[in-house]
C-alpha cells in the first residue's frame, strides 16, 4: 500500500471516530491525517511522514480544538430555545397530565406536559420550567 493511501485511510478512521465521539478531538487527527497525505505525494519516507503527522496533529489540536469548541458552544446557545421559553406564563388549551396536554405559546400549540397528580385543565395558565426537543414541561402557577 501506497504511504499516501495509509494517511488518507487513517484521516478517514479519525473522521469516522468524530462522529461517533463527538469531541472535536479526532476531527483534529483527521485533518493532520489528511495533510499528511497530501505531502505523502512528494514524500516518500515513512519516519518523516510519521514525524509530521505527529507535529499537524499537535498543532491543530492546540489551535484548531479550541476555536471548533467555541464555534460549537456558540451555536448550541444561539440556537437552543430553552433560554427563550423557560420561565415563560402560557395558557392551557389540552388538559395536561404526566404523559400529554398542549400549551399555546404566540399562537402555536406545544406539546406539554406536568409532573402533577391532577391533570391541569385546559383554560389555565402555567409556567414553562423545561425544554426537552419538543415536548416543554411545565408546572401550575
Amino acid at each position: 500500500m501506497i504511504l499516501w493511501e495509509i494517511f488518507a485511510i487513517a484521516g478517514l478512521v479519525f473522521l469516522i471516530l468524530e462522529m461517533l465521539v463527538p469531541s472535536m478531538f479526532f476531527l483534529n487527527l483527521a485533518i493532520a491525517g489528511f495533510i499528511t497525505a497530501i505531502i505523502a505525494l512528494w514524500i516518500n519516507n515513512w519516519i518523516t511522514l510519521t514525524i509530521l503527522f505527529a507535529i499537524f496533529a499537535i498543532l491543530s489540536i492546540a489551535f484548531l480544538r479550541p476555536i471548533l469548541i467555541k464555534n460549537k458552544k456558540n451555536k448550541e446557545t444561539e440556537t437552543g430555545m430553552e433560554g427563550k421559553y423557560i420561565g415563560k406564563i402560557v395558557k392551557v388549551i389540552e388538559p395536561i397530565d404526566k404523559s400529554s396536554g398542549a400549551i399555546t405559546i404566540y399562537d402555536e400549540r406545544w406539546n406539554a406536559r406536568a409532573d402533577v397528580e391532577e391533570p391541569i385543565p385546559a383554560g389555565s395558565e402555567v409556567k414553562i420550567i423545561k425544554y426537552d426537543s419538543l415536548v416543554l414541561t411545565v408546572e401550575k402557577i
